[in-house]
């Protein structure tokens, strides 16, 4: 199973090979050019209108219209339809702190699920990013995968268990598992793709105490922009699971499952960490990481993003390349398959603030293009 490439999806409408490519066809570089009026004069309509403009007016005809043209599966009824899902927050604990985050088709079930595991082990006596230490995690990674495969998707149309899979009693049992010395087994269909760029997350806490953790995922380009519009759709189906019958699988109206996990951590009642990140299907690996080194290992917040990270969601553990390569000989002297990416960085793009009684401590992922900035 493939994906088409990058810059056969950026030329595969005359919008797009107008508005991203070269004259020969080529993808535009960094520093190229891009004057894109179709899309100002979308947001202007939007401006003017309000969101009723995109969902029922001009730009709502303006897509059926395209998608009836070239056999597209979307119509108006689909857009004038649709309406955004308000939930309350998945509630778990980890060490005293109360954490909140997402809930399905979510990932903040994977990442409670996590830390109620890992709340069994002394993780700062096994200490950081050391070989028992990485396997202990990466058990407790792979066997979060497996639940999410099977059991998270989209509650309107699969029975989650949140209970179970964020229950103490049941984190006991993978903990036992995992302490035993057993190793999951990871059924994976694909890889799940290259981590997409089209992710962002910000983490913000204003001058009233209020805070905000914001992730926003357009999933990955479809490479399809109607003429006039000057927008790429999503291409998201193809995250769904194509076999029936799974927690993922496709159906209309189905909302996919999404690794998202913005989070807040509470002290009592008080913040103390707003953290999330992009990454596809890293980035509750990589929200866990810096979930430990801040609480477990007291870093500071820049400290915690940039701490080397390691990611199991297959039967391999992927390591980035500051993981020591004694650790890796370690870890395949128990039997484990170790991937080195020849990256610095890696395993999603971690964004977070801490919150101390007596101010900030901010930390944007130095692998990647965020910053922490007070104003």
């Amino acid at each position: 199973m493939g994906r088409a490439p990058s810059p056969e999806r950026l030329a595969f409408t005359p919008a797009g090979r107008a508005l991203y490519c070269r004259p020969d066809g080529t993808p535009k570089r960094v520093g190229d050019r891009v004057v894109n009026r179709d899309l100002g004069q979308v947001l202007r309509l939007i401006a003017k209108h309000g969101d009723v403009v995109f969902y029922e007016g001009e730009i709502a005809h303006a897509i059926v219209e395209d998608m009836r043209r070239h056999d597209g599966l979307i119509a108006l009824d689909d857009l004038r339809e649709w309406r955004t899902t308000r939930n309350a927050p998945l509630w778990g604990a980890y060490r005293g702190y109360r954490v909140s985050s997402n809930q399905p088709p979510g990932g903040g079930v994977m990442l409670l699920e996590m830390l109620h595991v890992l709340e069994h082990f002394d993780l700062a006596g096994l200490g950081h990013n050391t070989a028992e230490y990485l396997r202990v995690v990466a058990e407790a990674m792979k066997r979060a995968t497996i639940d999410k495969d099977r059991h998270v998707g989209d509650p309107a149309f699969v029975d989650v268990p949140v209970d179970h899979l964020t229950g103490k009693a049941y984190a006991a049992v993978l903990a036992a598992e995992i302490r035993a010395g057993q190793k999951a087994d990871v059924p994976r269909f694909n890889g799940g793709g290259a981590p997409s760029r089209d992710t962002t997350h910000v983490s913000v806490v204003d001058a009233e105490g209020n805070c905000v953790s914001m992730t926003h995922s357009l999933g990955m380009p479809s490479g399809v922009i109607t003429d006039g519009l000057g927008f790429m759709y999503n291409g998201c189906m193809g995250v769904f699971d194509p076999r029936p019958g799974r927690a993922g699988s496709l159906a209309p109206g189905k909302a996919r499952f999404s690794s998202v996990v913005p989070s807040i951590v509470f002290e009592g009642d008080r913040p103390h960490l707003v953290i999330g990140a992009p990454g596809a299907t890293q980035i509750a690996m990589g929200v866990l990481q810096a979930l430990l080194n801040a609480l477990d290992f007291d870093m500071t917040m820049v400290e915690a993003v940039s701490a080397p990270r390691f990611s199991a969601t297959s039967n391999a553990i992927d390591v980035s390349n500051r993981i020591p390569r004694g650790v890796q000989r370690e870890l395949e002297a128990r039997g484990y398959e170790v991937v080195r990416s020849p990256n610095t960085y890696g395993f999603a793009a971690v964004h977070a603030i801490r919150v101390h009684p007596d101010g900030l401590d901010g930390g944007a992922d130095p692998g990647h293009d965020g910053i922490v900035m007070a104003v």
